[in-house]
């Protein structure tokens, strides 16, 4: 059987390299009939060279017809959802309803269209003008971005389809996809619907080229090409830190979303008051996806006291009732499986599940660990590994001033949050608390679980090291996202006919920051 074809310069051709690989159904372990080709360095130079004339030709491009192609392919996504949905399902085993057919592919369509609005709307790349001194400036395309998707988003995060390849596009770049083996099948679905949407829209048609897989070696090759502008990663810490350095030593930007725990902070009065209900939703939120949620609240801080015990009891026993799902890989369940056992080497105490159950397909117990305070303060490092899966930590500390400082070794997360009693009896302790925690998470919550992330220009789905790579953007929430593969251009007493269309004075694209006599105003008409 001859493996699928890549995606190379505007033509679907065959991989120089013989090496194939094959996916797998995660539900049932067996693999998957079609072989998709592991590219190597030929096909990553062809699609850099491409990549770099294709960014020269997207400089050209006027946002009427990039927002035309975001909306023409959200249109052909939703044309062939039922495909795509059978596809997604049989590679990574997540339910066809609700999640792929009413949420994820829904969530997919939607940011494509709030892409477009934005591009047509013309003001997210902050065109800034100084009358008095004729200076212009504003972000532009930063140039080929490669983007790297993950194993548990199949078209929300999908590298041809998610949030980094629609910023990336939005913002005048090309992309090269690298897709995730979990599931490449659905990754080509994808792709040739975007393919022909850039057909249709008149876009170059290298603005998008993709790989099914690369050898470590050559993605860390291409991260430091000098054709390279930028890079998208959403996956594991190792992968990413090394993706970092490489892309670091060649002076590029990477964006990179990694690893996080989440902390939830259970304040005592909170537990007293609806112990139960806390426990519902906490369960329920650990639960989402099986636990594979770069949001999922993998490590909870309760205080020693009234209601606490009772709480871990009403965690156990709903995990206990409630049957796992399916991991989406054999590598996903071996290394939750390590992941549980680091814990327990250091201290953590097993309160329900920690094994893996039998096939067929990769399935894990619903798992609870708890540790003492002062075990945690012990070795913290250790413990905020973070276990990709249905598996959470409870830290429960002493009192408050322990609790405080368990909250000060915590690393960088996407999501931290505070439950607290809603008659004030933990205001107090509140105070003391989320002044710590709010500087080591990017999205801080009140009595509300972190699996949740709206598409919206407000989210902030990004945070401190080693949550991401970078402190000061985010993944989600359009237009913030666009920003990531821009750079910050200056035209100093440019002539008016060449400047770029955001920054002349009779601009049809949106509104701009103007500095007049002294003062900042936004207008859209040249005064």
């Amino acid at each position: 059987m001859s493996s699928q074809p890549i995606l190379i310069a505007g033509k679907w051709r065959t991989a120089t390299s013989r090496k194939t690989f094959t996916a797998e159904n995660p539900a049932t372990g067996e693999r998957l009939p079609e072989e998709f080709p592991v590219s190597d360095w030929a096909d990553c130079d062809q699609a850099l060279a491409a990549a770099a004339a294709a960014a020269r030709d997207l400089r050209q491009v006027g946002p009427t017809q990039i927002a035309s192609f975001l909306k023409r392919y959200a249109e052909r996504i939703e044309a062939r959802a039922t495909e795509l949905v059978a596809m997604a399902h049989q590679e990574t085993a997540l339910p066809k309803k609700p999640r792929l057919a009413d949420v994820e592919l829904p969530r997919t369509t939607d940011q494509l269209r709030q892409a477009a609005a934005a591009v047509l709307e013309g003001s997210w790349c902050l065109p800034t003008i100084d009358t008095k001194l004729n200076l212009r400036s504003y972000l532009a395309p930063l140039g080929p971005v490669l983007v790297f998707g993950p194993n548990n988003f199949p078209f929300a995060y999908n590298c041809v389809a998610g949030g980094d390849f629609v910023s990336a596009i939005a913002a005048g770049n090309p992309v090269i996809a690298k897709a995730h083996p979990c599931h490449p099948a659905t990754t080509r679905l994808l792709a040739e619907e975007a393919f022909a949407a850039l057909g249709e829209s008149k876009l170059p048609l290298a603005a998008l080229q993709l790989l099914y897989d690369i050898a470590p070696e050559n993605g860390l090759r291409c991260a430091a090409d000098s054709r390279l502008g930028g890079i998208g990663f959403t996956g594991s810490r190792p992968g990413g830190l090394k993706l970092k350095a490489a892309a670091d030593g060649a002076g590029k930007p990477a964006y990179l979303e990694m690893s996080s725990v989440n902390p939830v902070v259970m304040l005592p009065g909170a537990l007293v008051e609806r112990h139960s209900q806390i426990a519902g939703e906490f369960v329920g939120s650990c639960l989402a996806g099986d636990g594979q949620f770069c949001t999922s609240p993998g490590l909870v801080i309760v205080m020693a006291g009234n209601g606490t015990e009772a709480f871990i009891q009403e965690v156990k026993a709903r995990l206990e009732a409630a049957p796992p799902s399916t991991l989406l890989s054999a590598g996903v369940a071996k290394q939750l499986a390590a992941a549980v056992e680091s814990w327990r080497r250091v201290g953590a105490v097993l309160v329900t599940g920690g094994n893996a159950l039998p096939g067929p397909g990769y399935h894990f117990a619903n798992t609870l660990l708890r540790v003492e305070g002062k075990a945690f303060l012990a070795t913290p490092a250790q413990l905020q590994n973070e276990a990709f899966g249905n598996a959470s930590l409870m830290v429960v500390a002493r009192d408050p001033a322990e609790a405080a400082r368990v909250i000060e070794q915590l690393d960088g997360n996407l999501t931290g949050s505070i439950y607290s009693d809603s008659r004030g009896a933990d205001d107090a302790l509140y105070a003391d608390l989320a002044p710590r925690l709010r500087p080591r998470v990017g999205r801080f919550l009140n009595d509300k679980m972190p699996t949740g992330v709206a598409v919206a220009p407000a989210m902030n789905h990004g945070g401190p090291f080693p949550a991401t790579g970078h402190p000061g953007f985010t993944a989600v929430g359009i237009p913030a996202t666009f920003r990531r593969f821009t750079m910050l251009q200056c035209f100093d007493h440019v002539r008016p006919d060449r400047l770029p269309v955001p920054l002349r004075d009779k601009n049809p694209n949106g509104q701009m920051w103007r500095l007049i006599d002294g003062s900042w105003s936004q207008a859209s008409v040249v005064i």
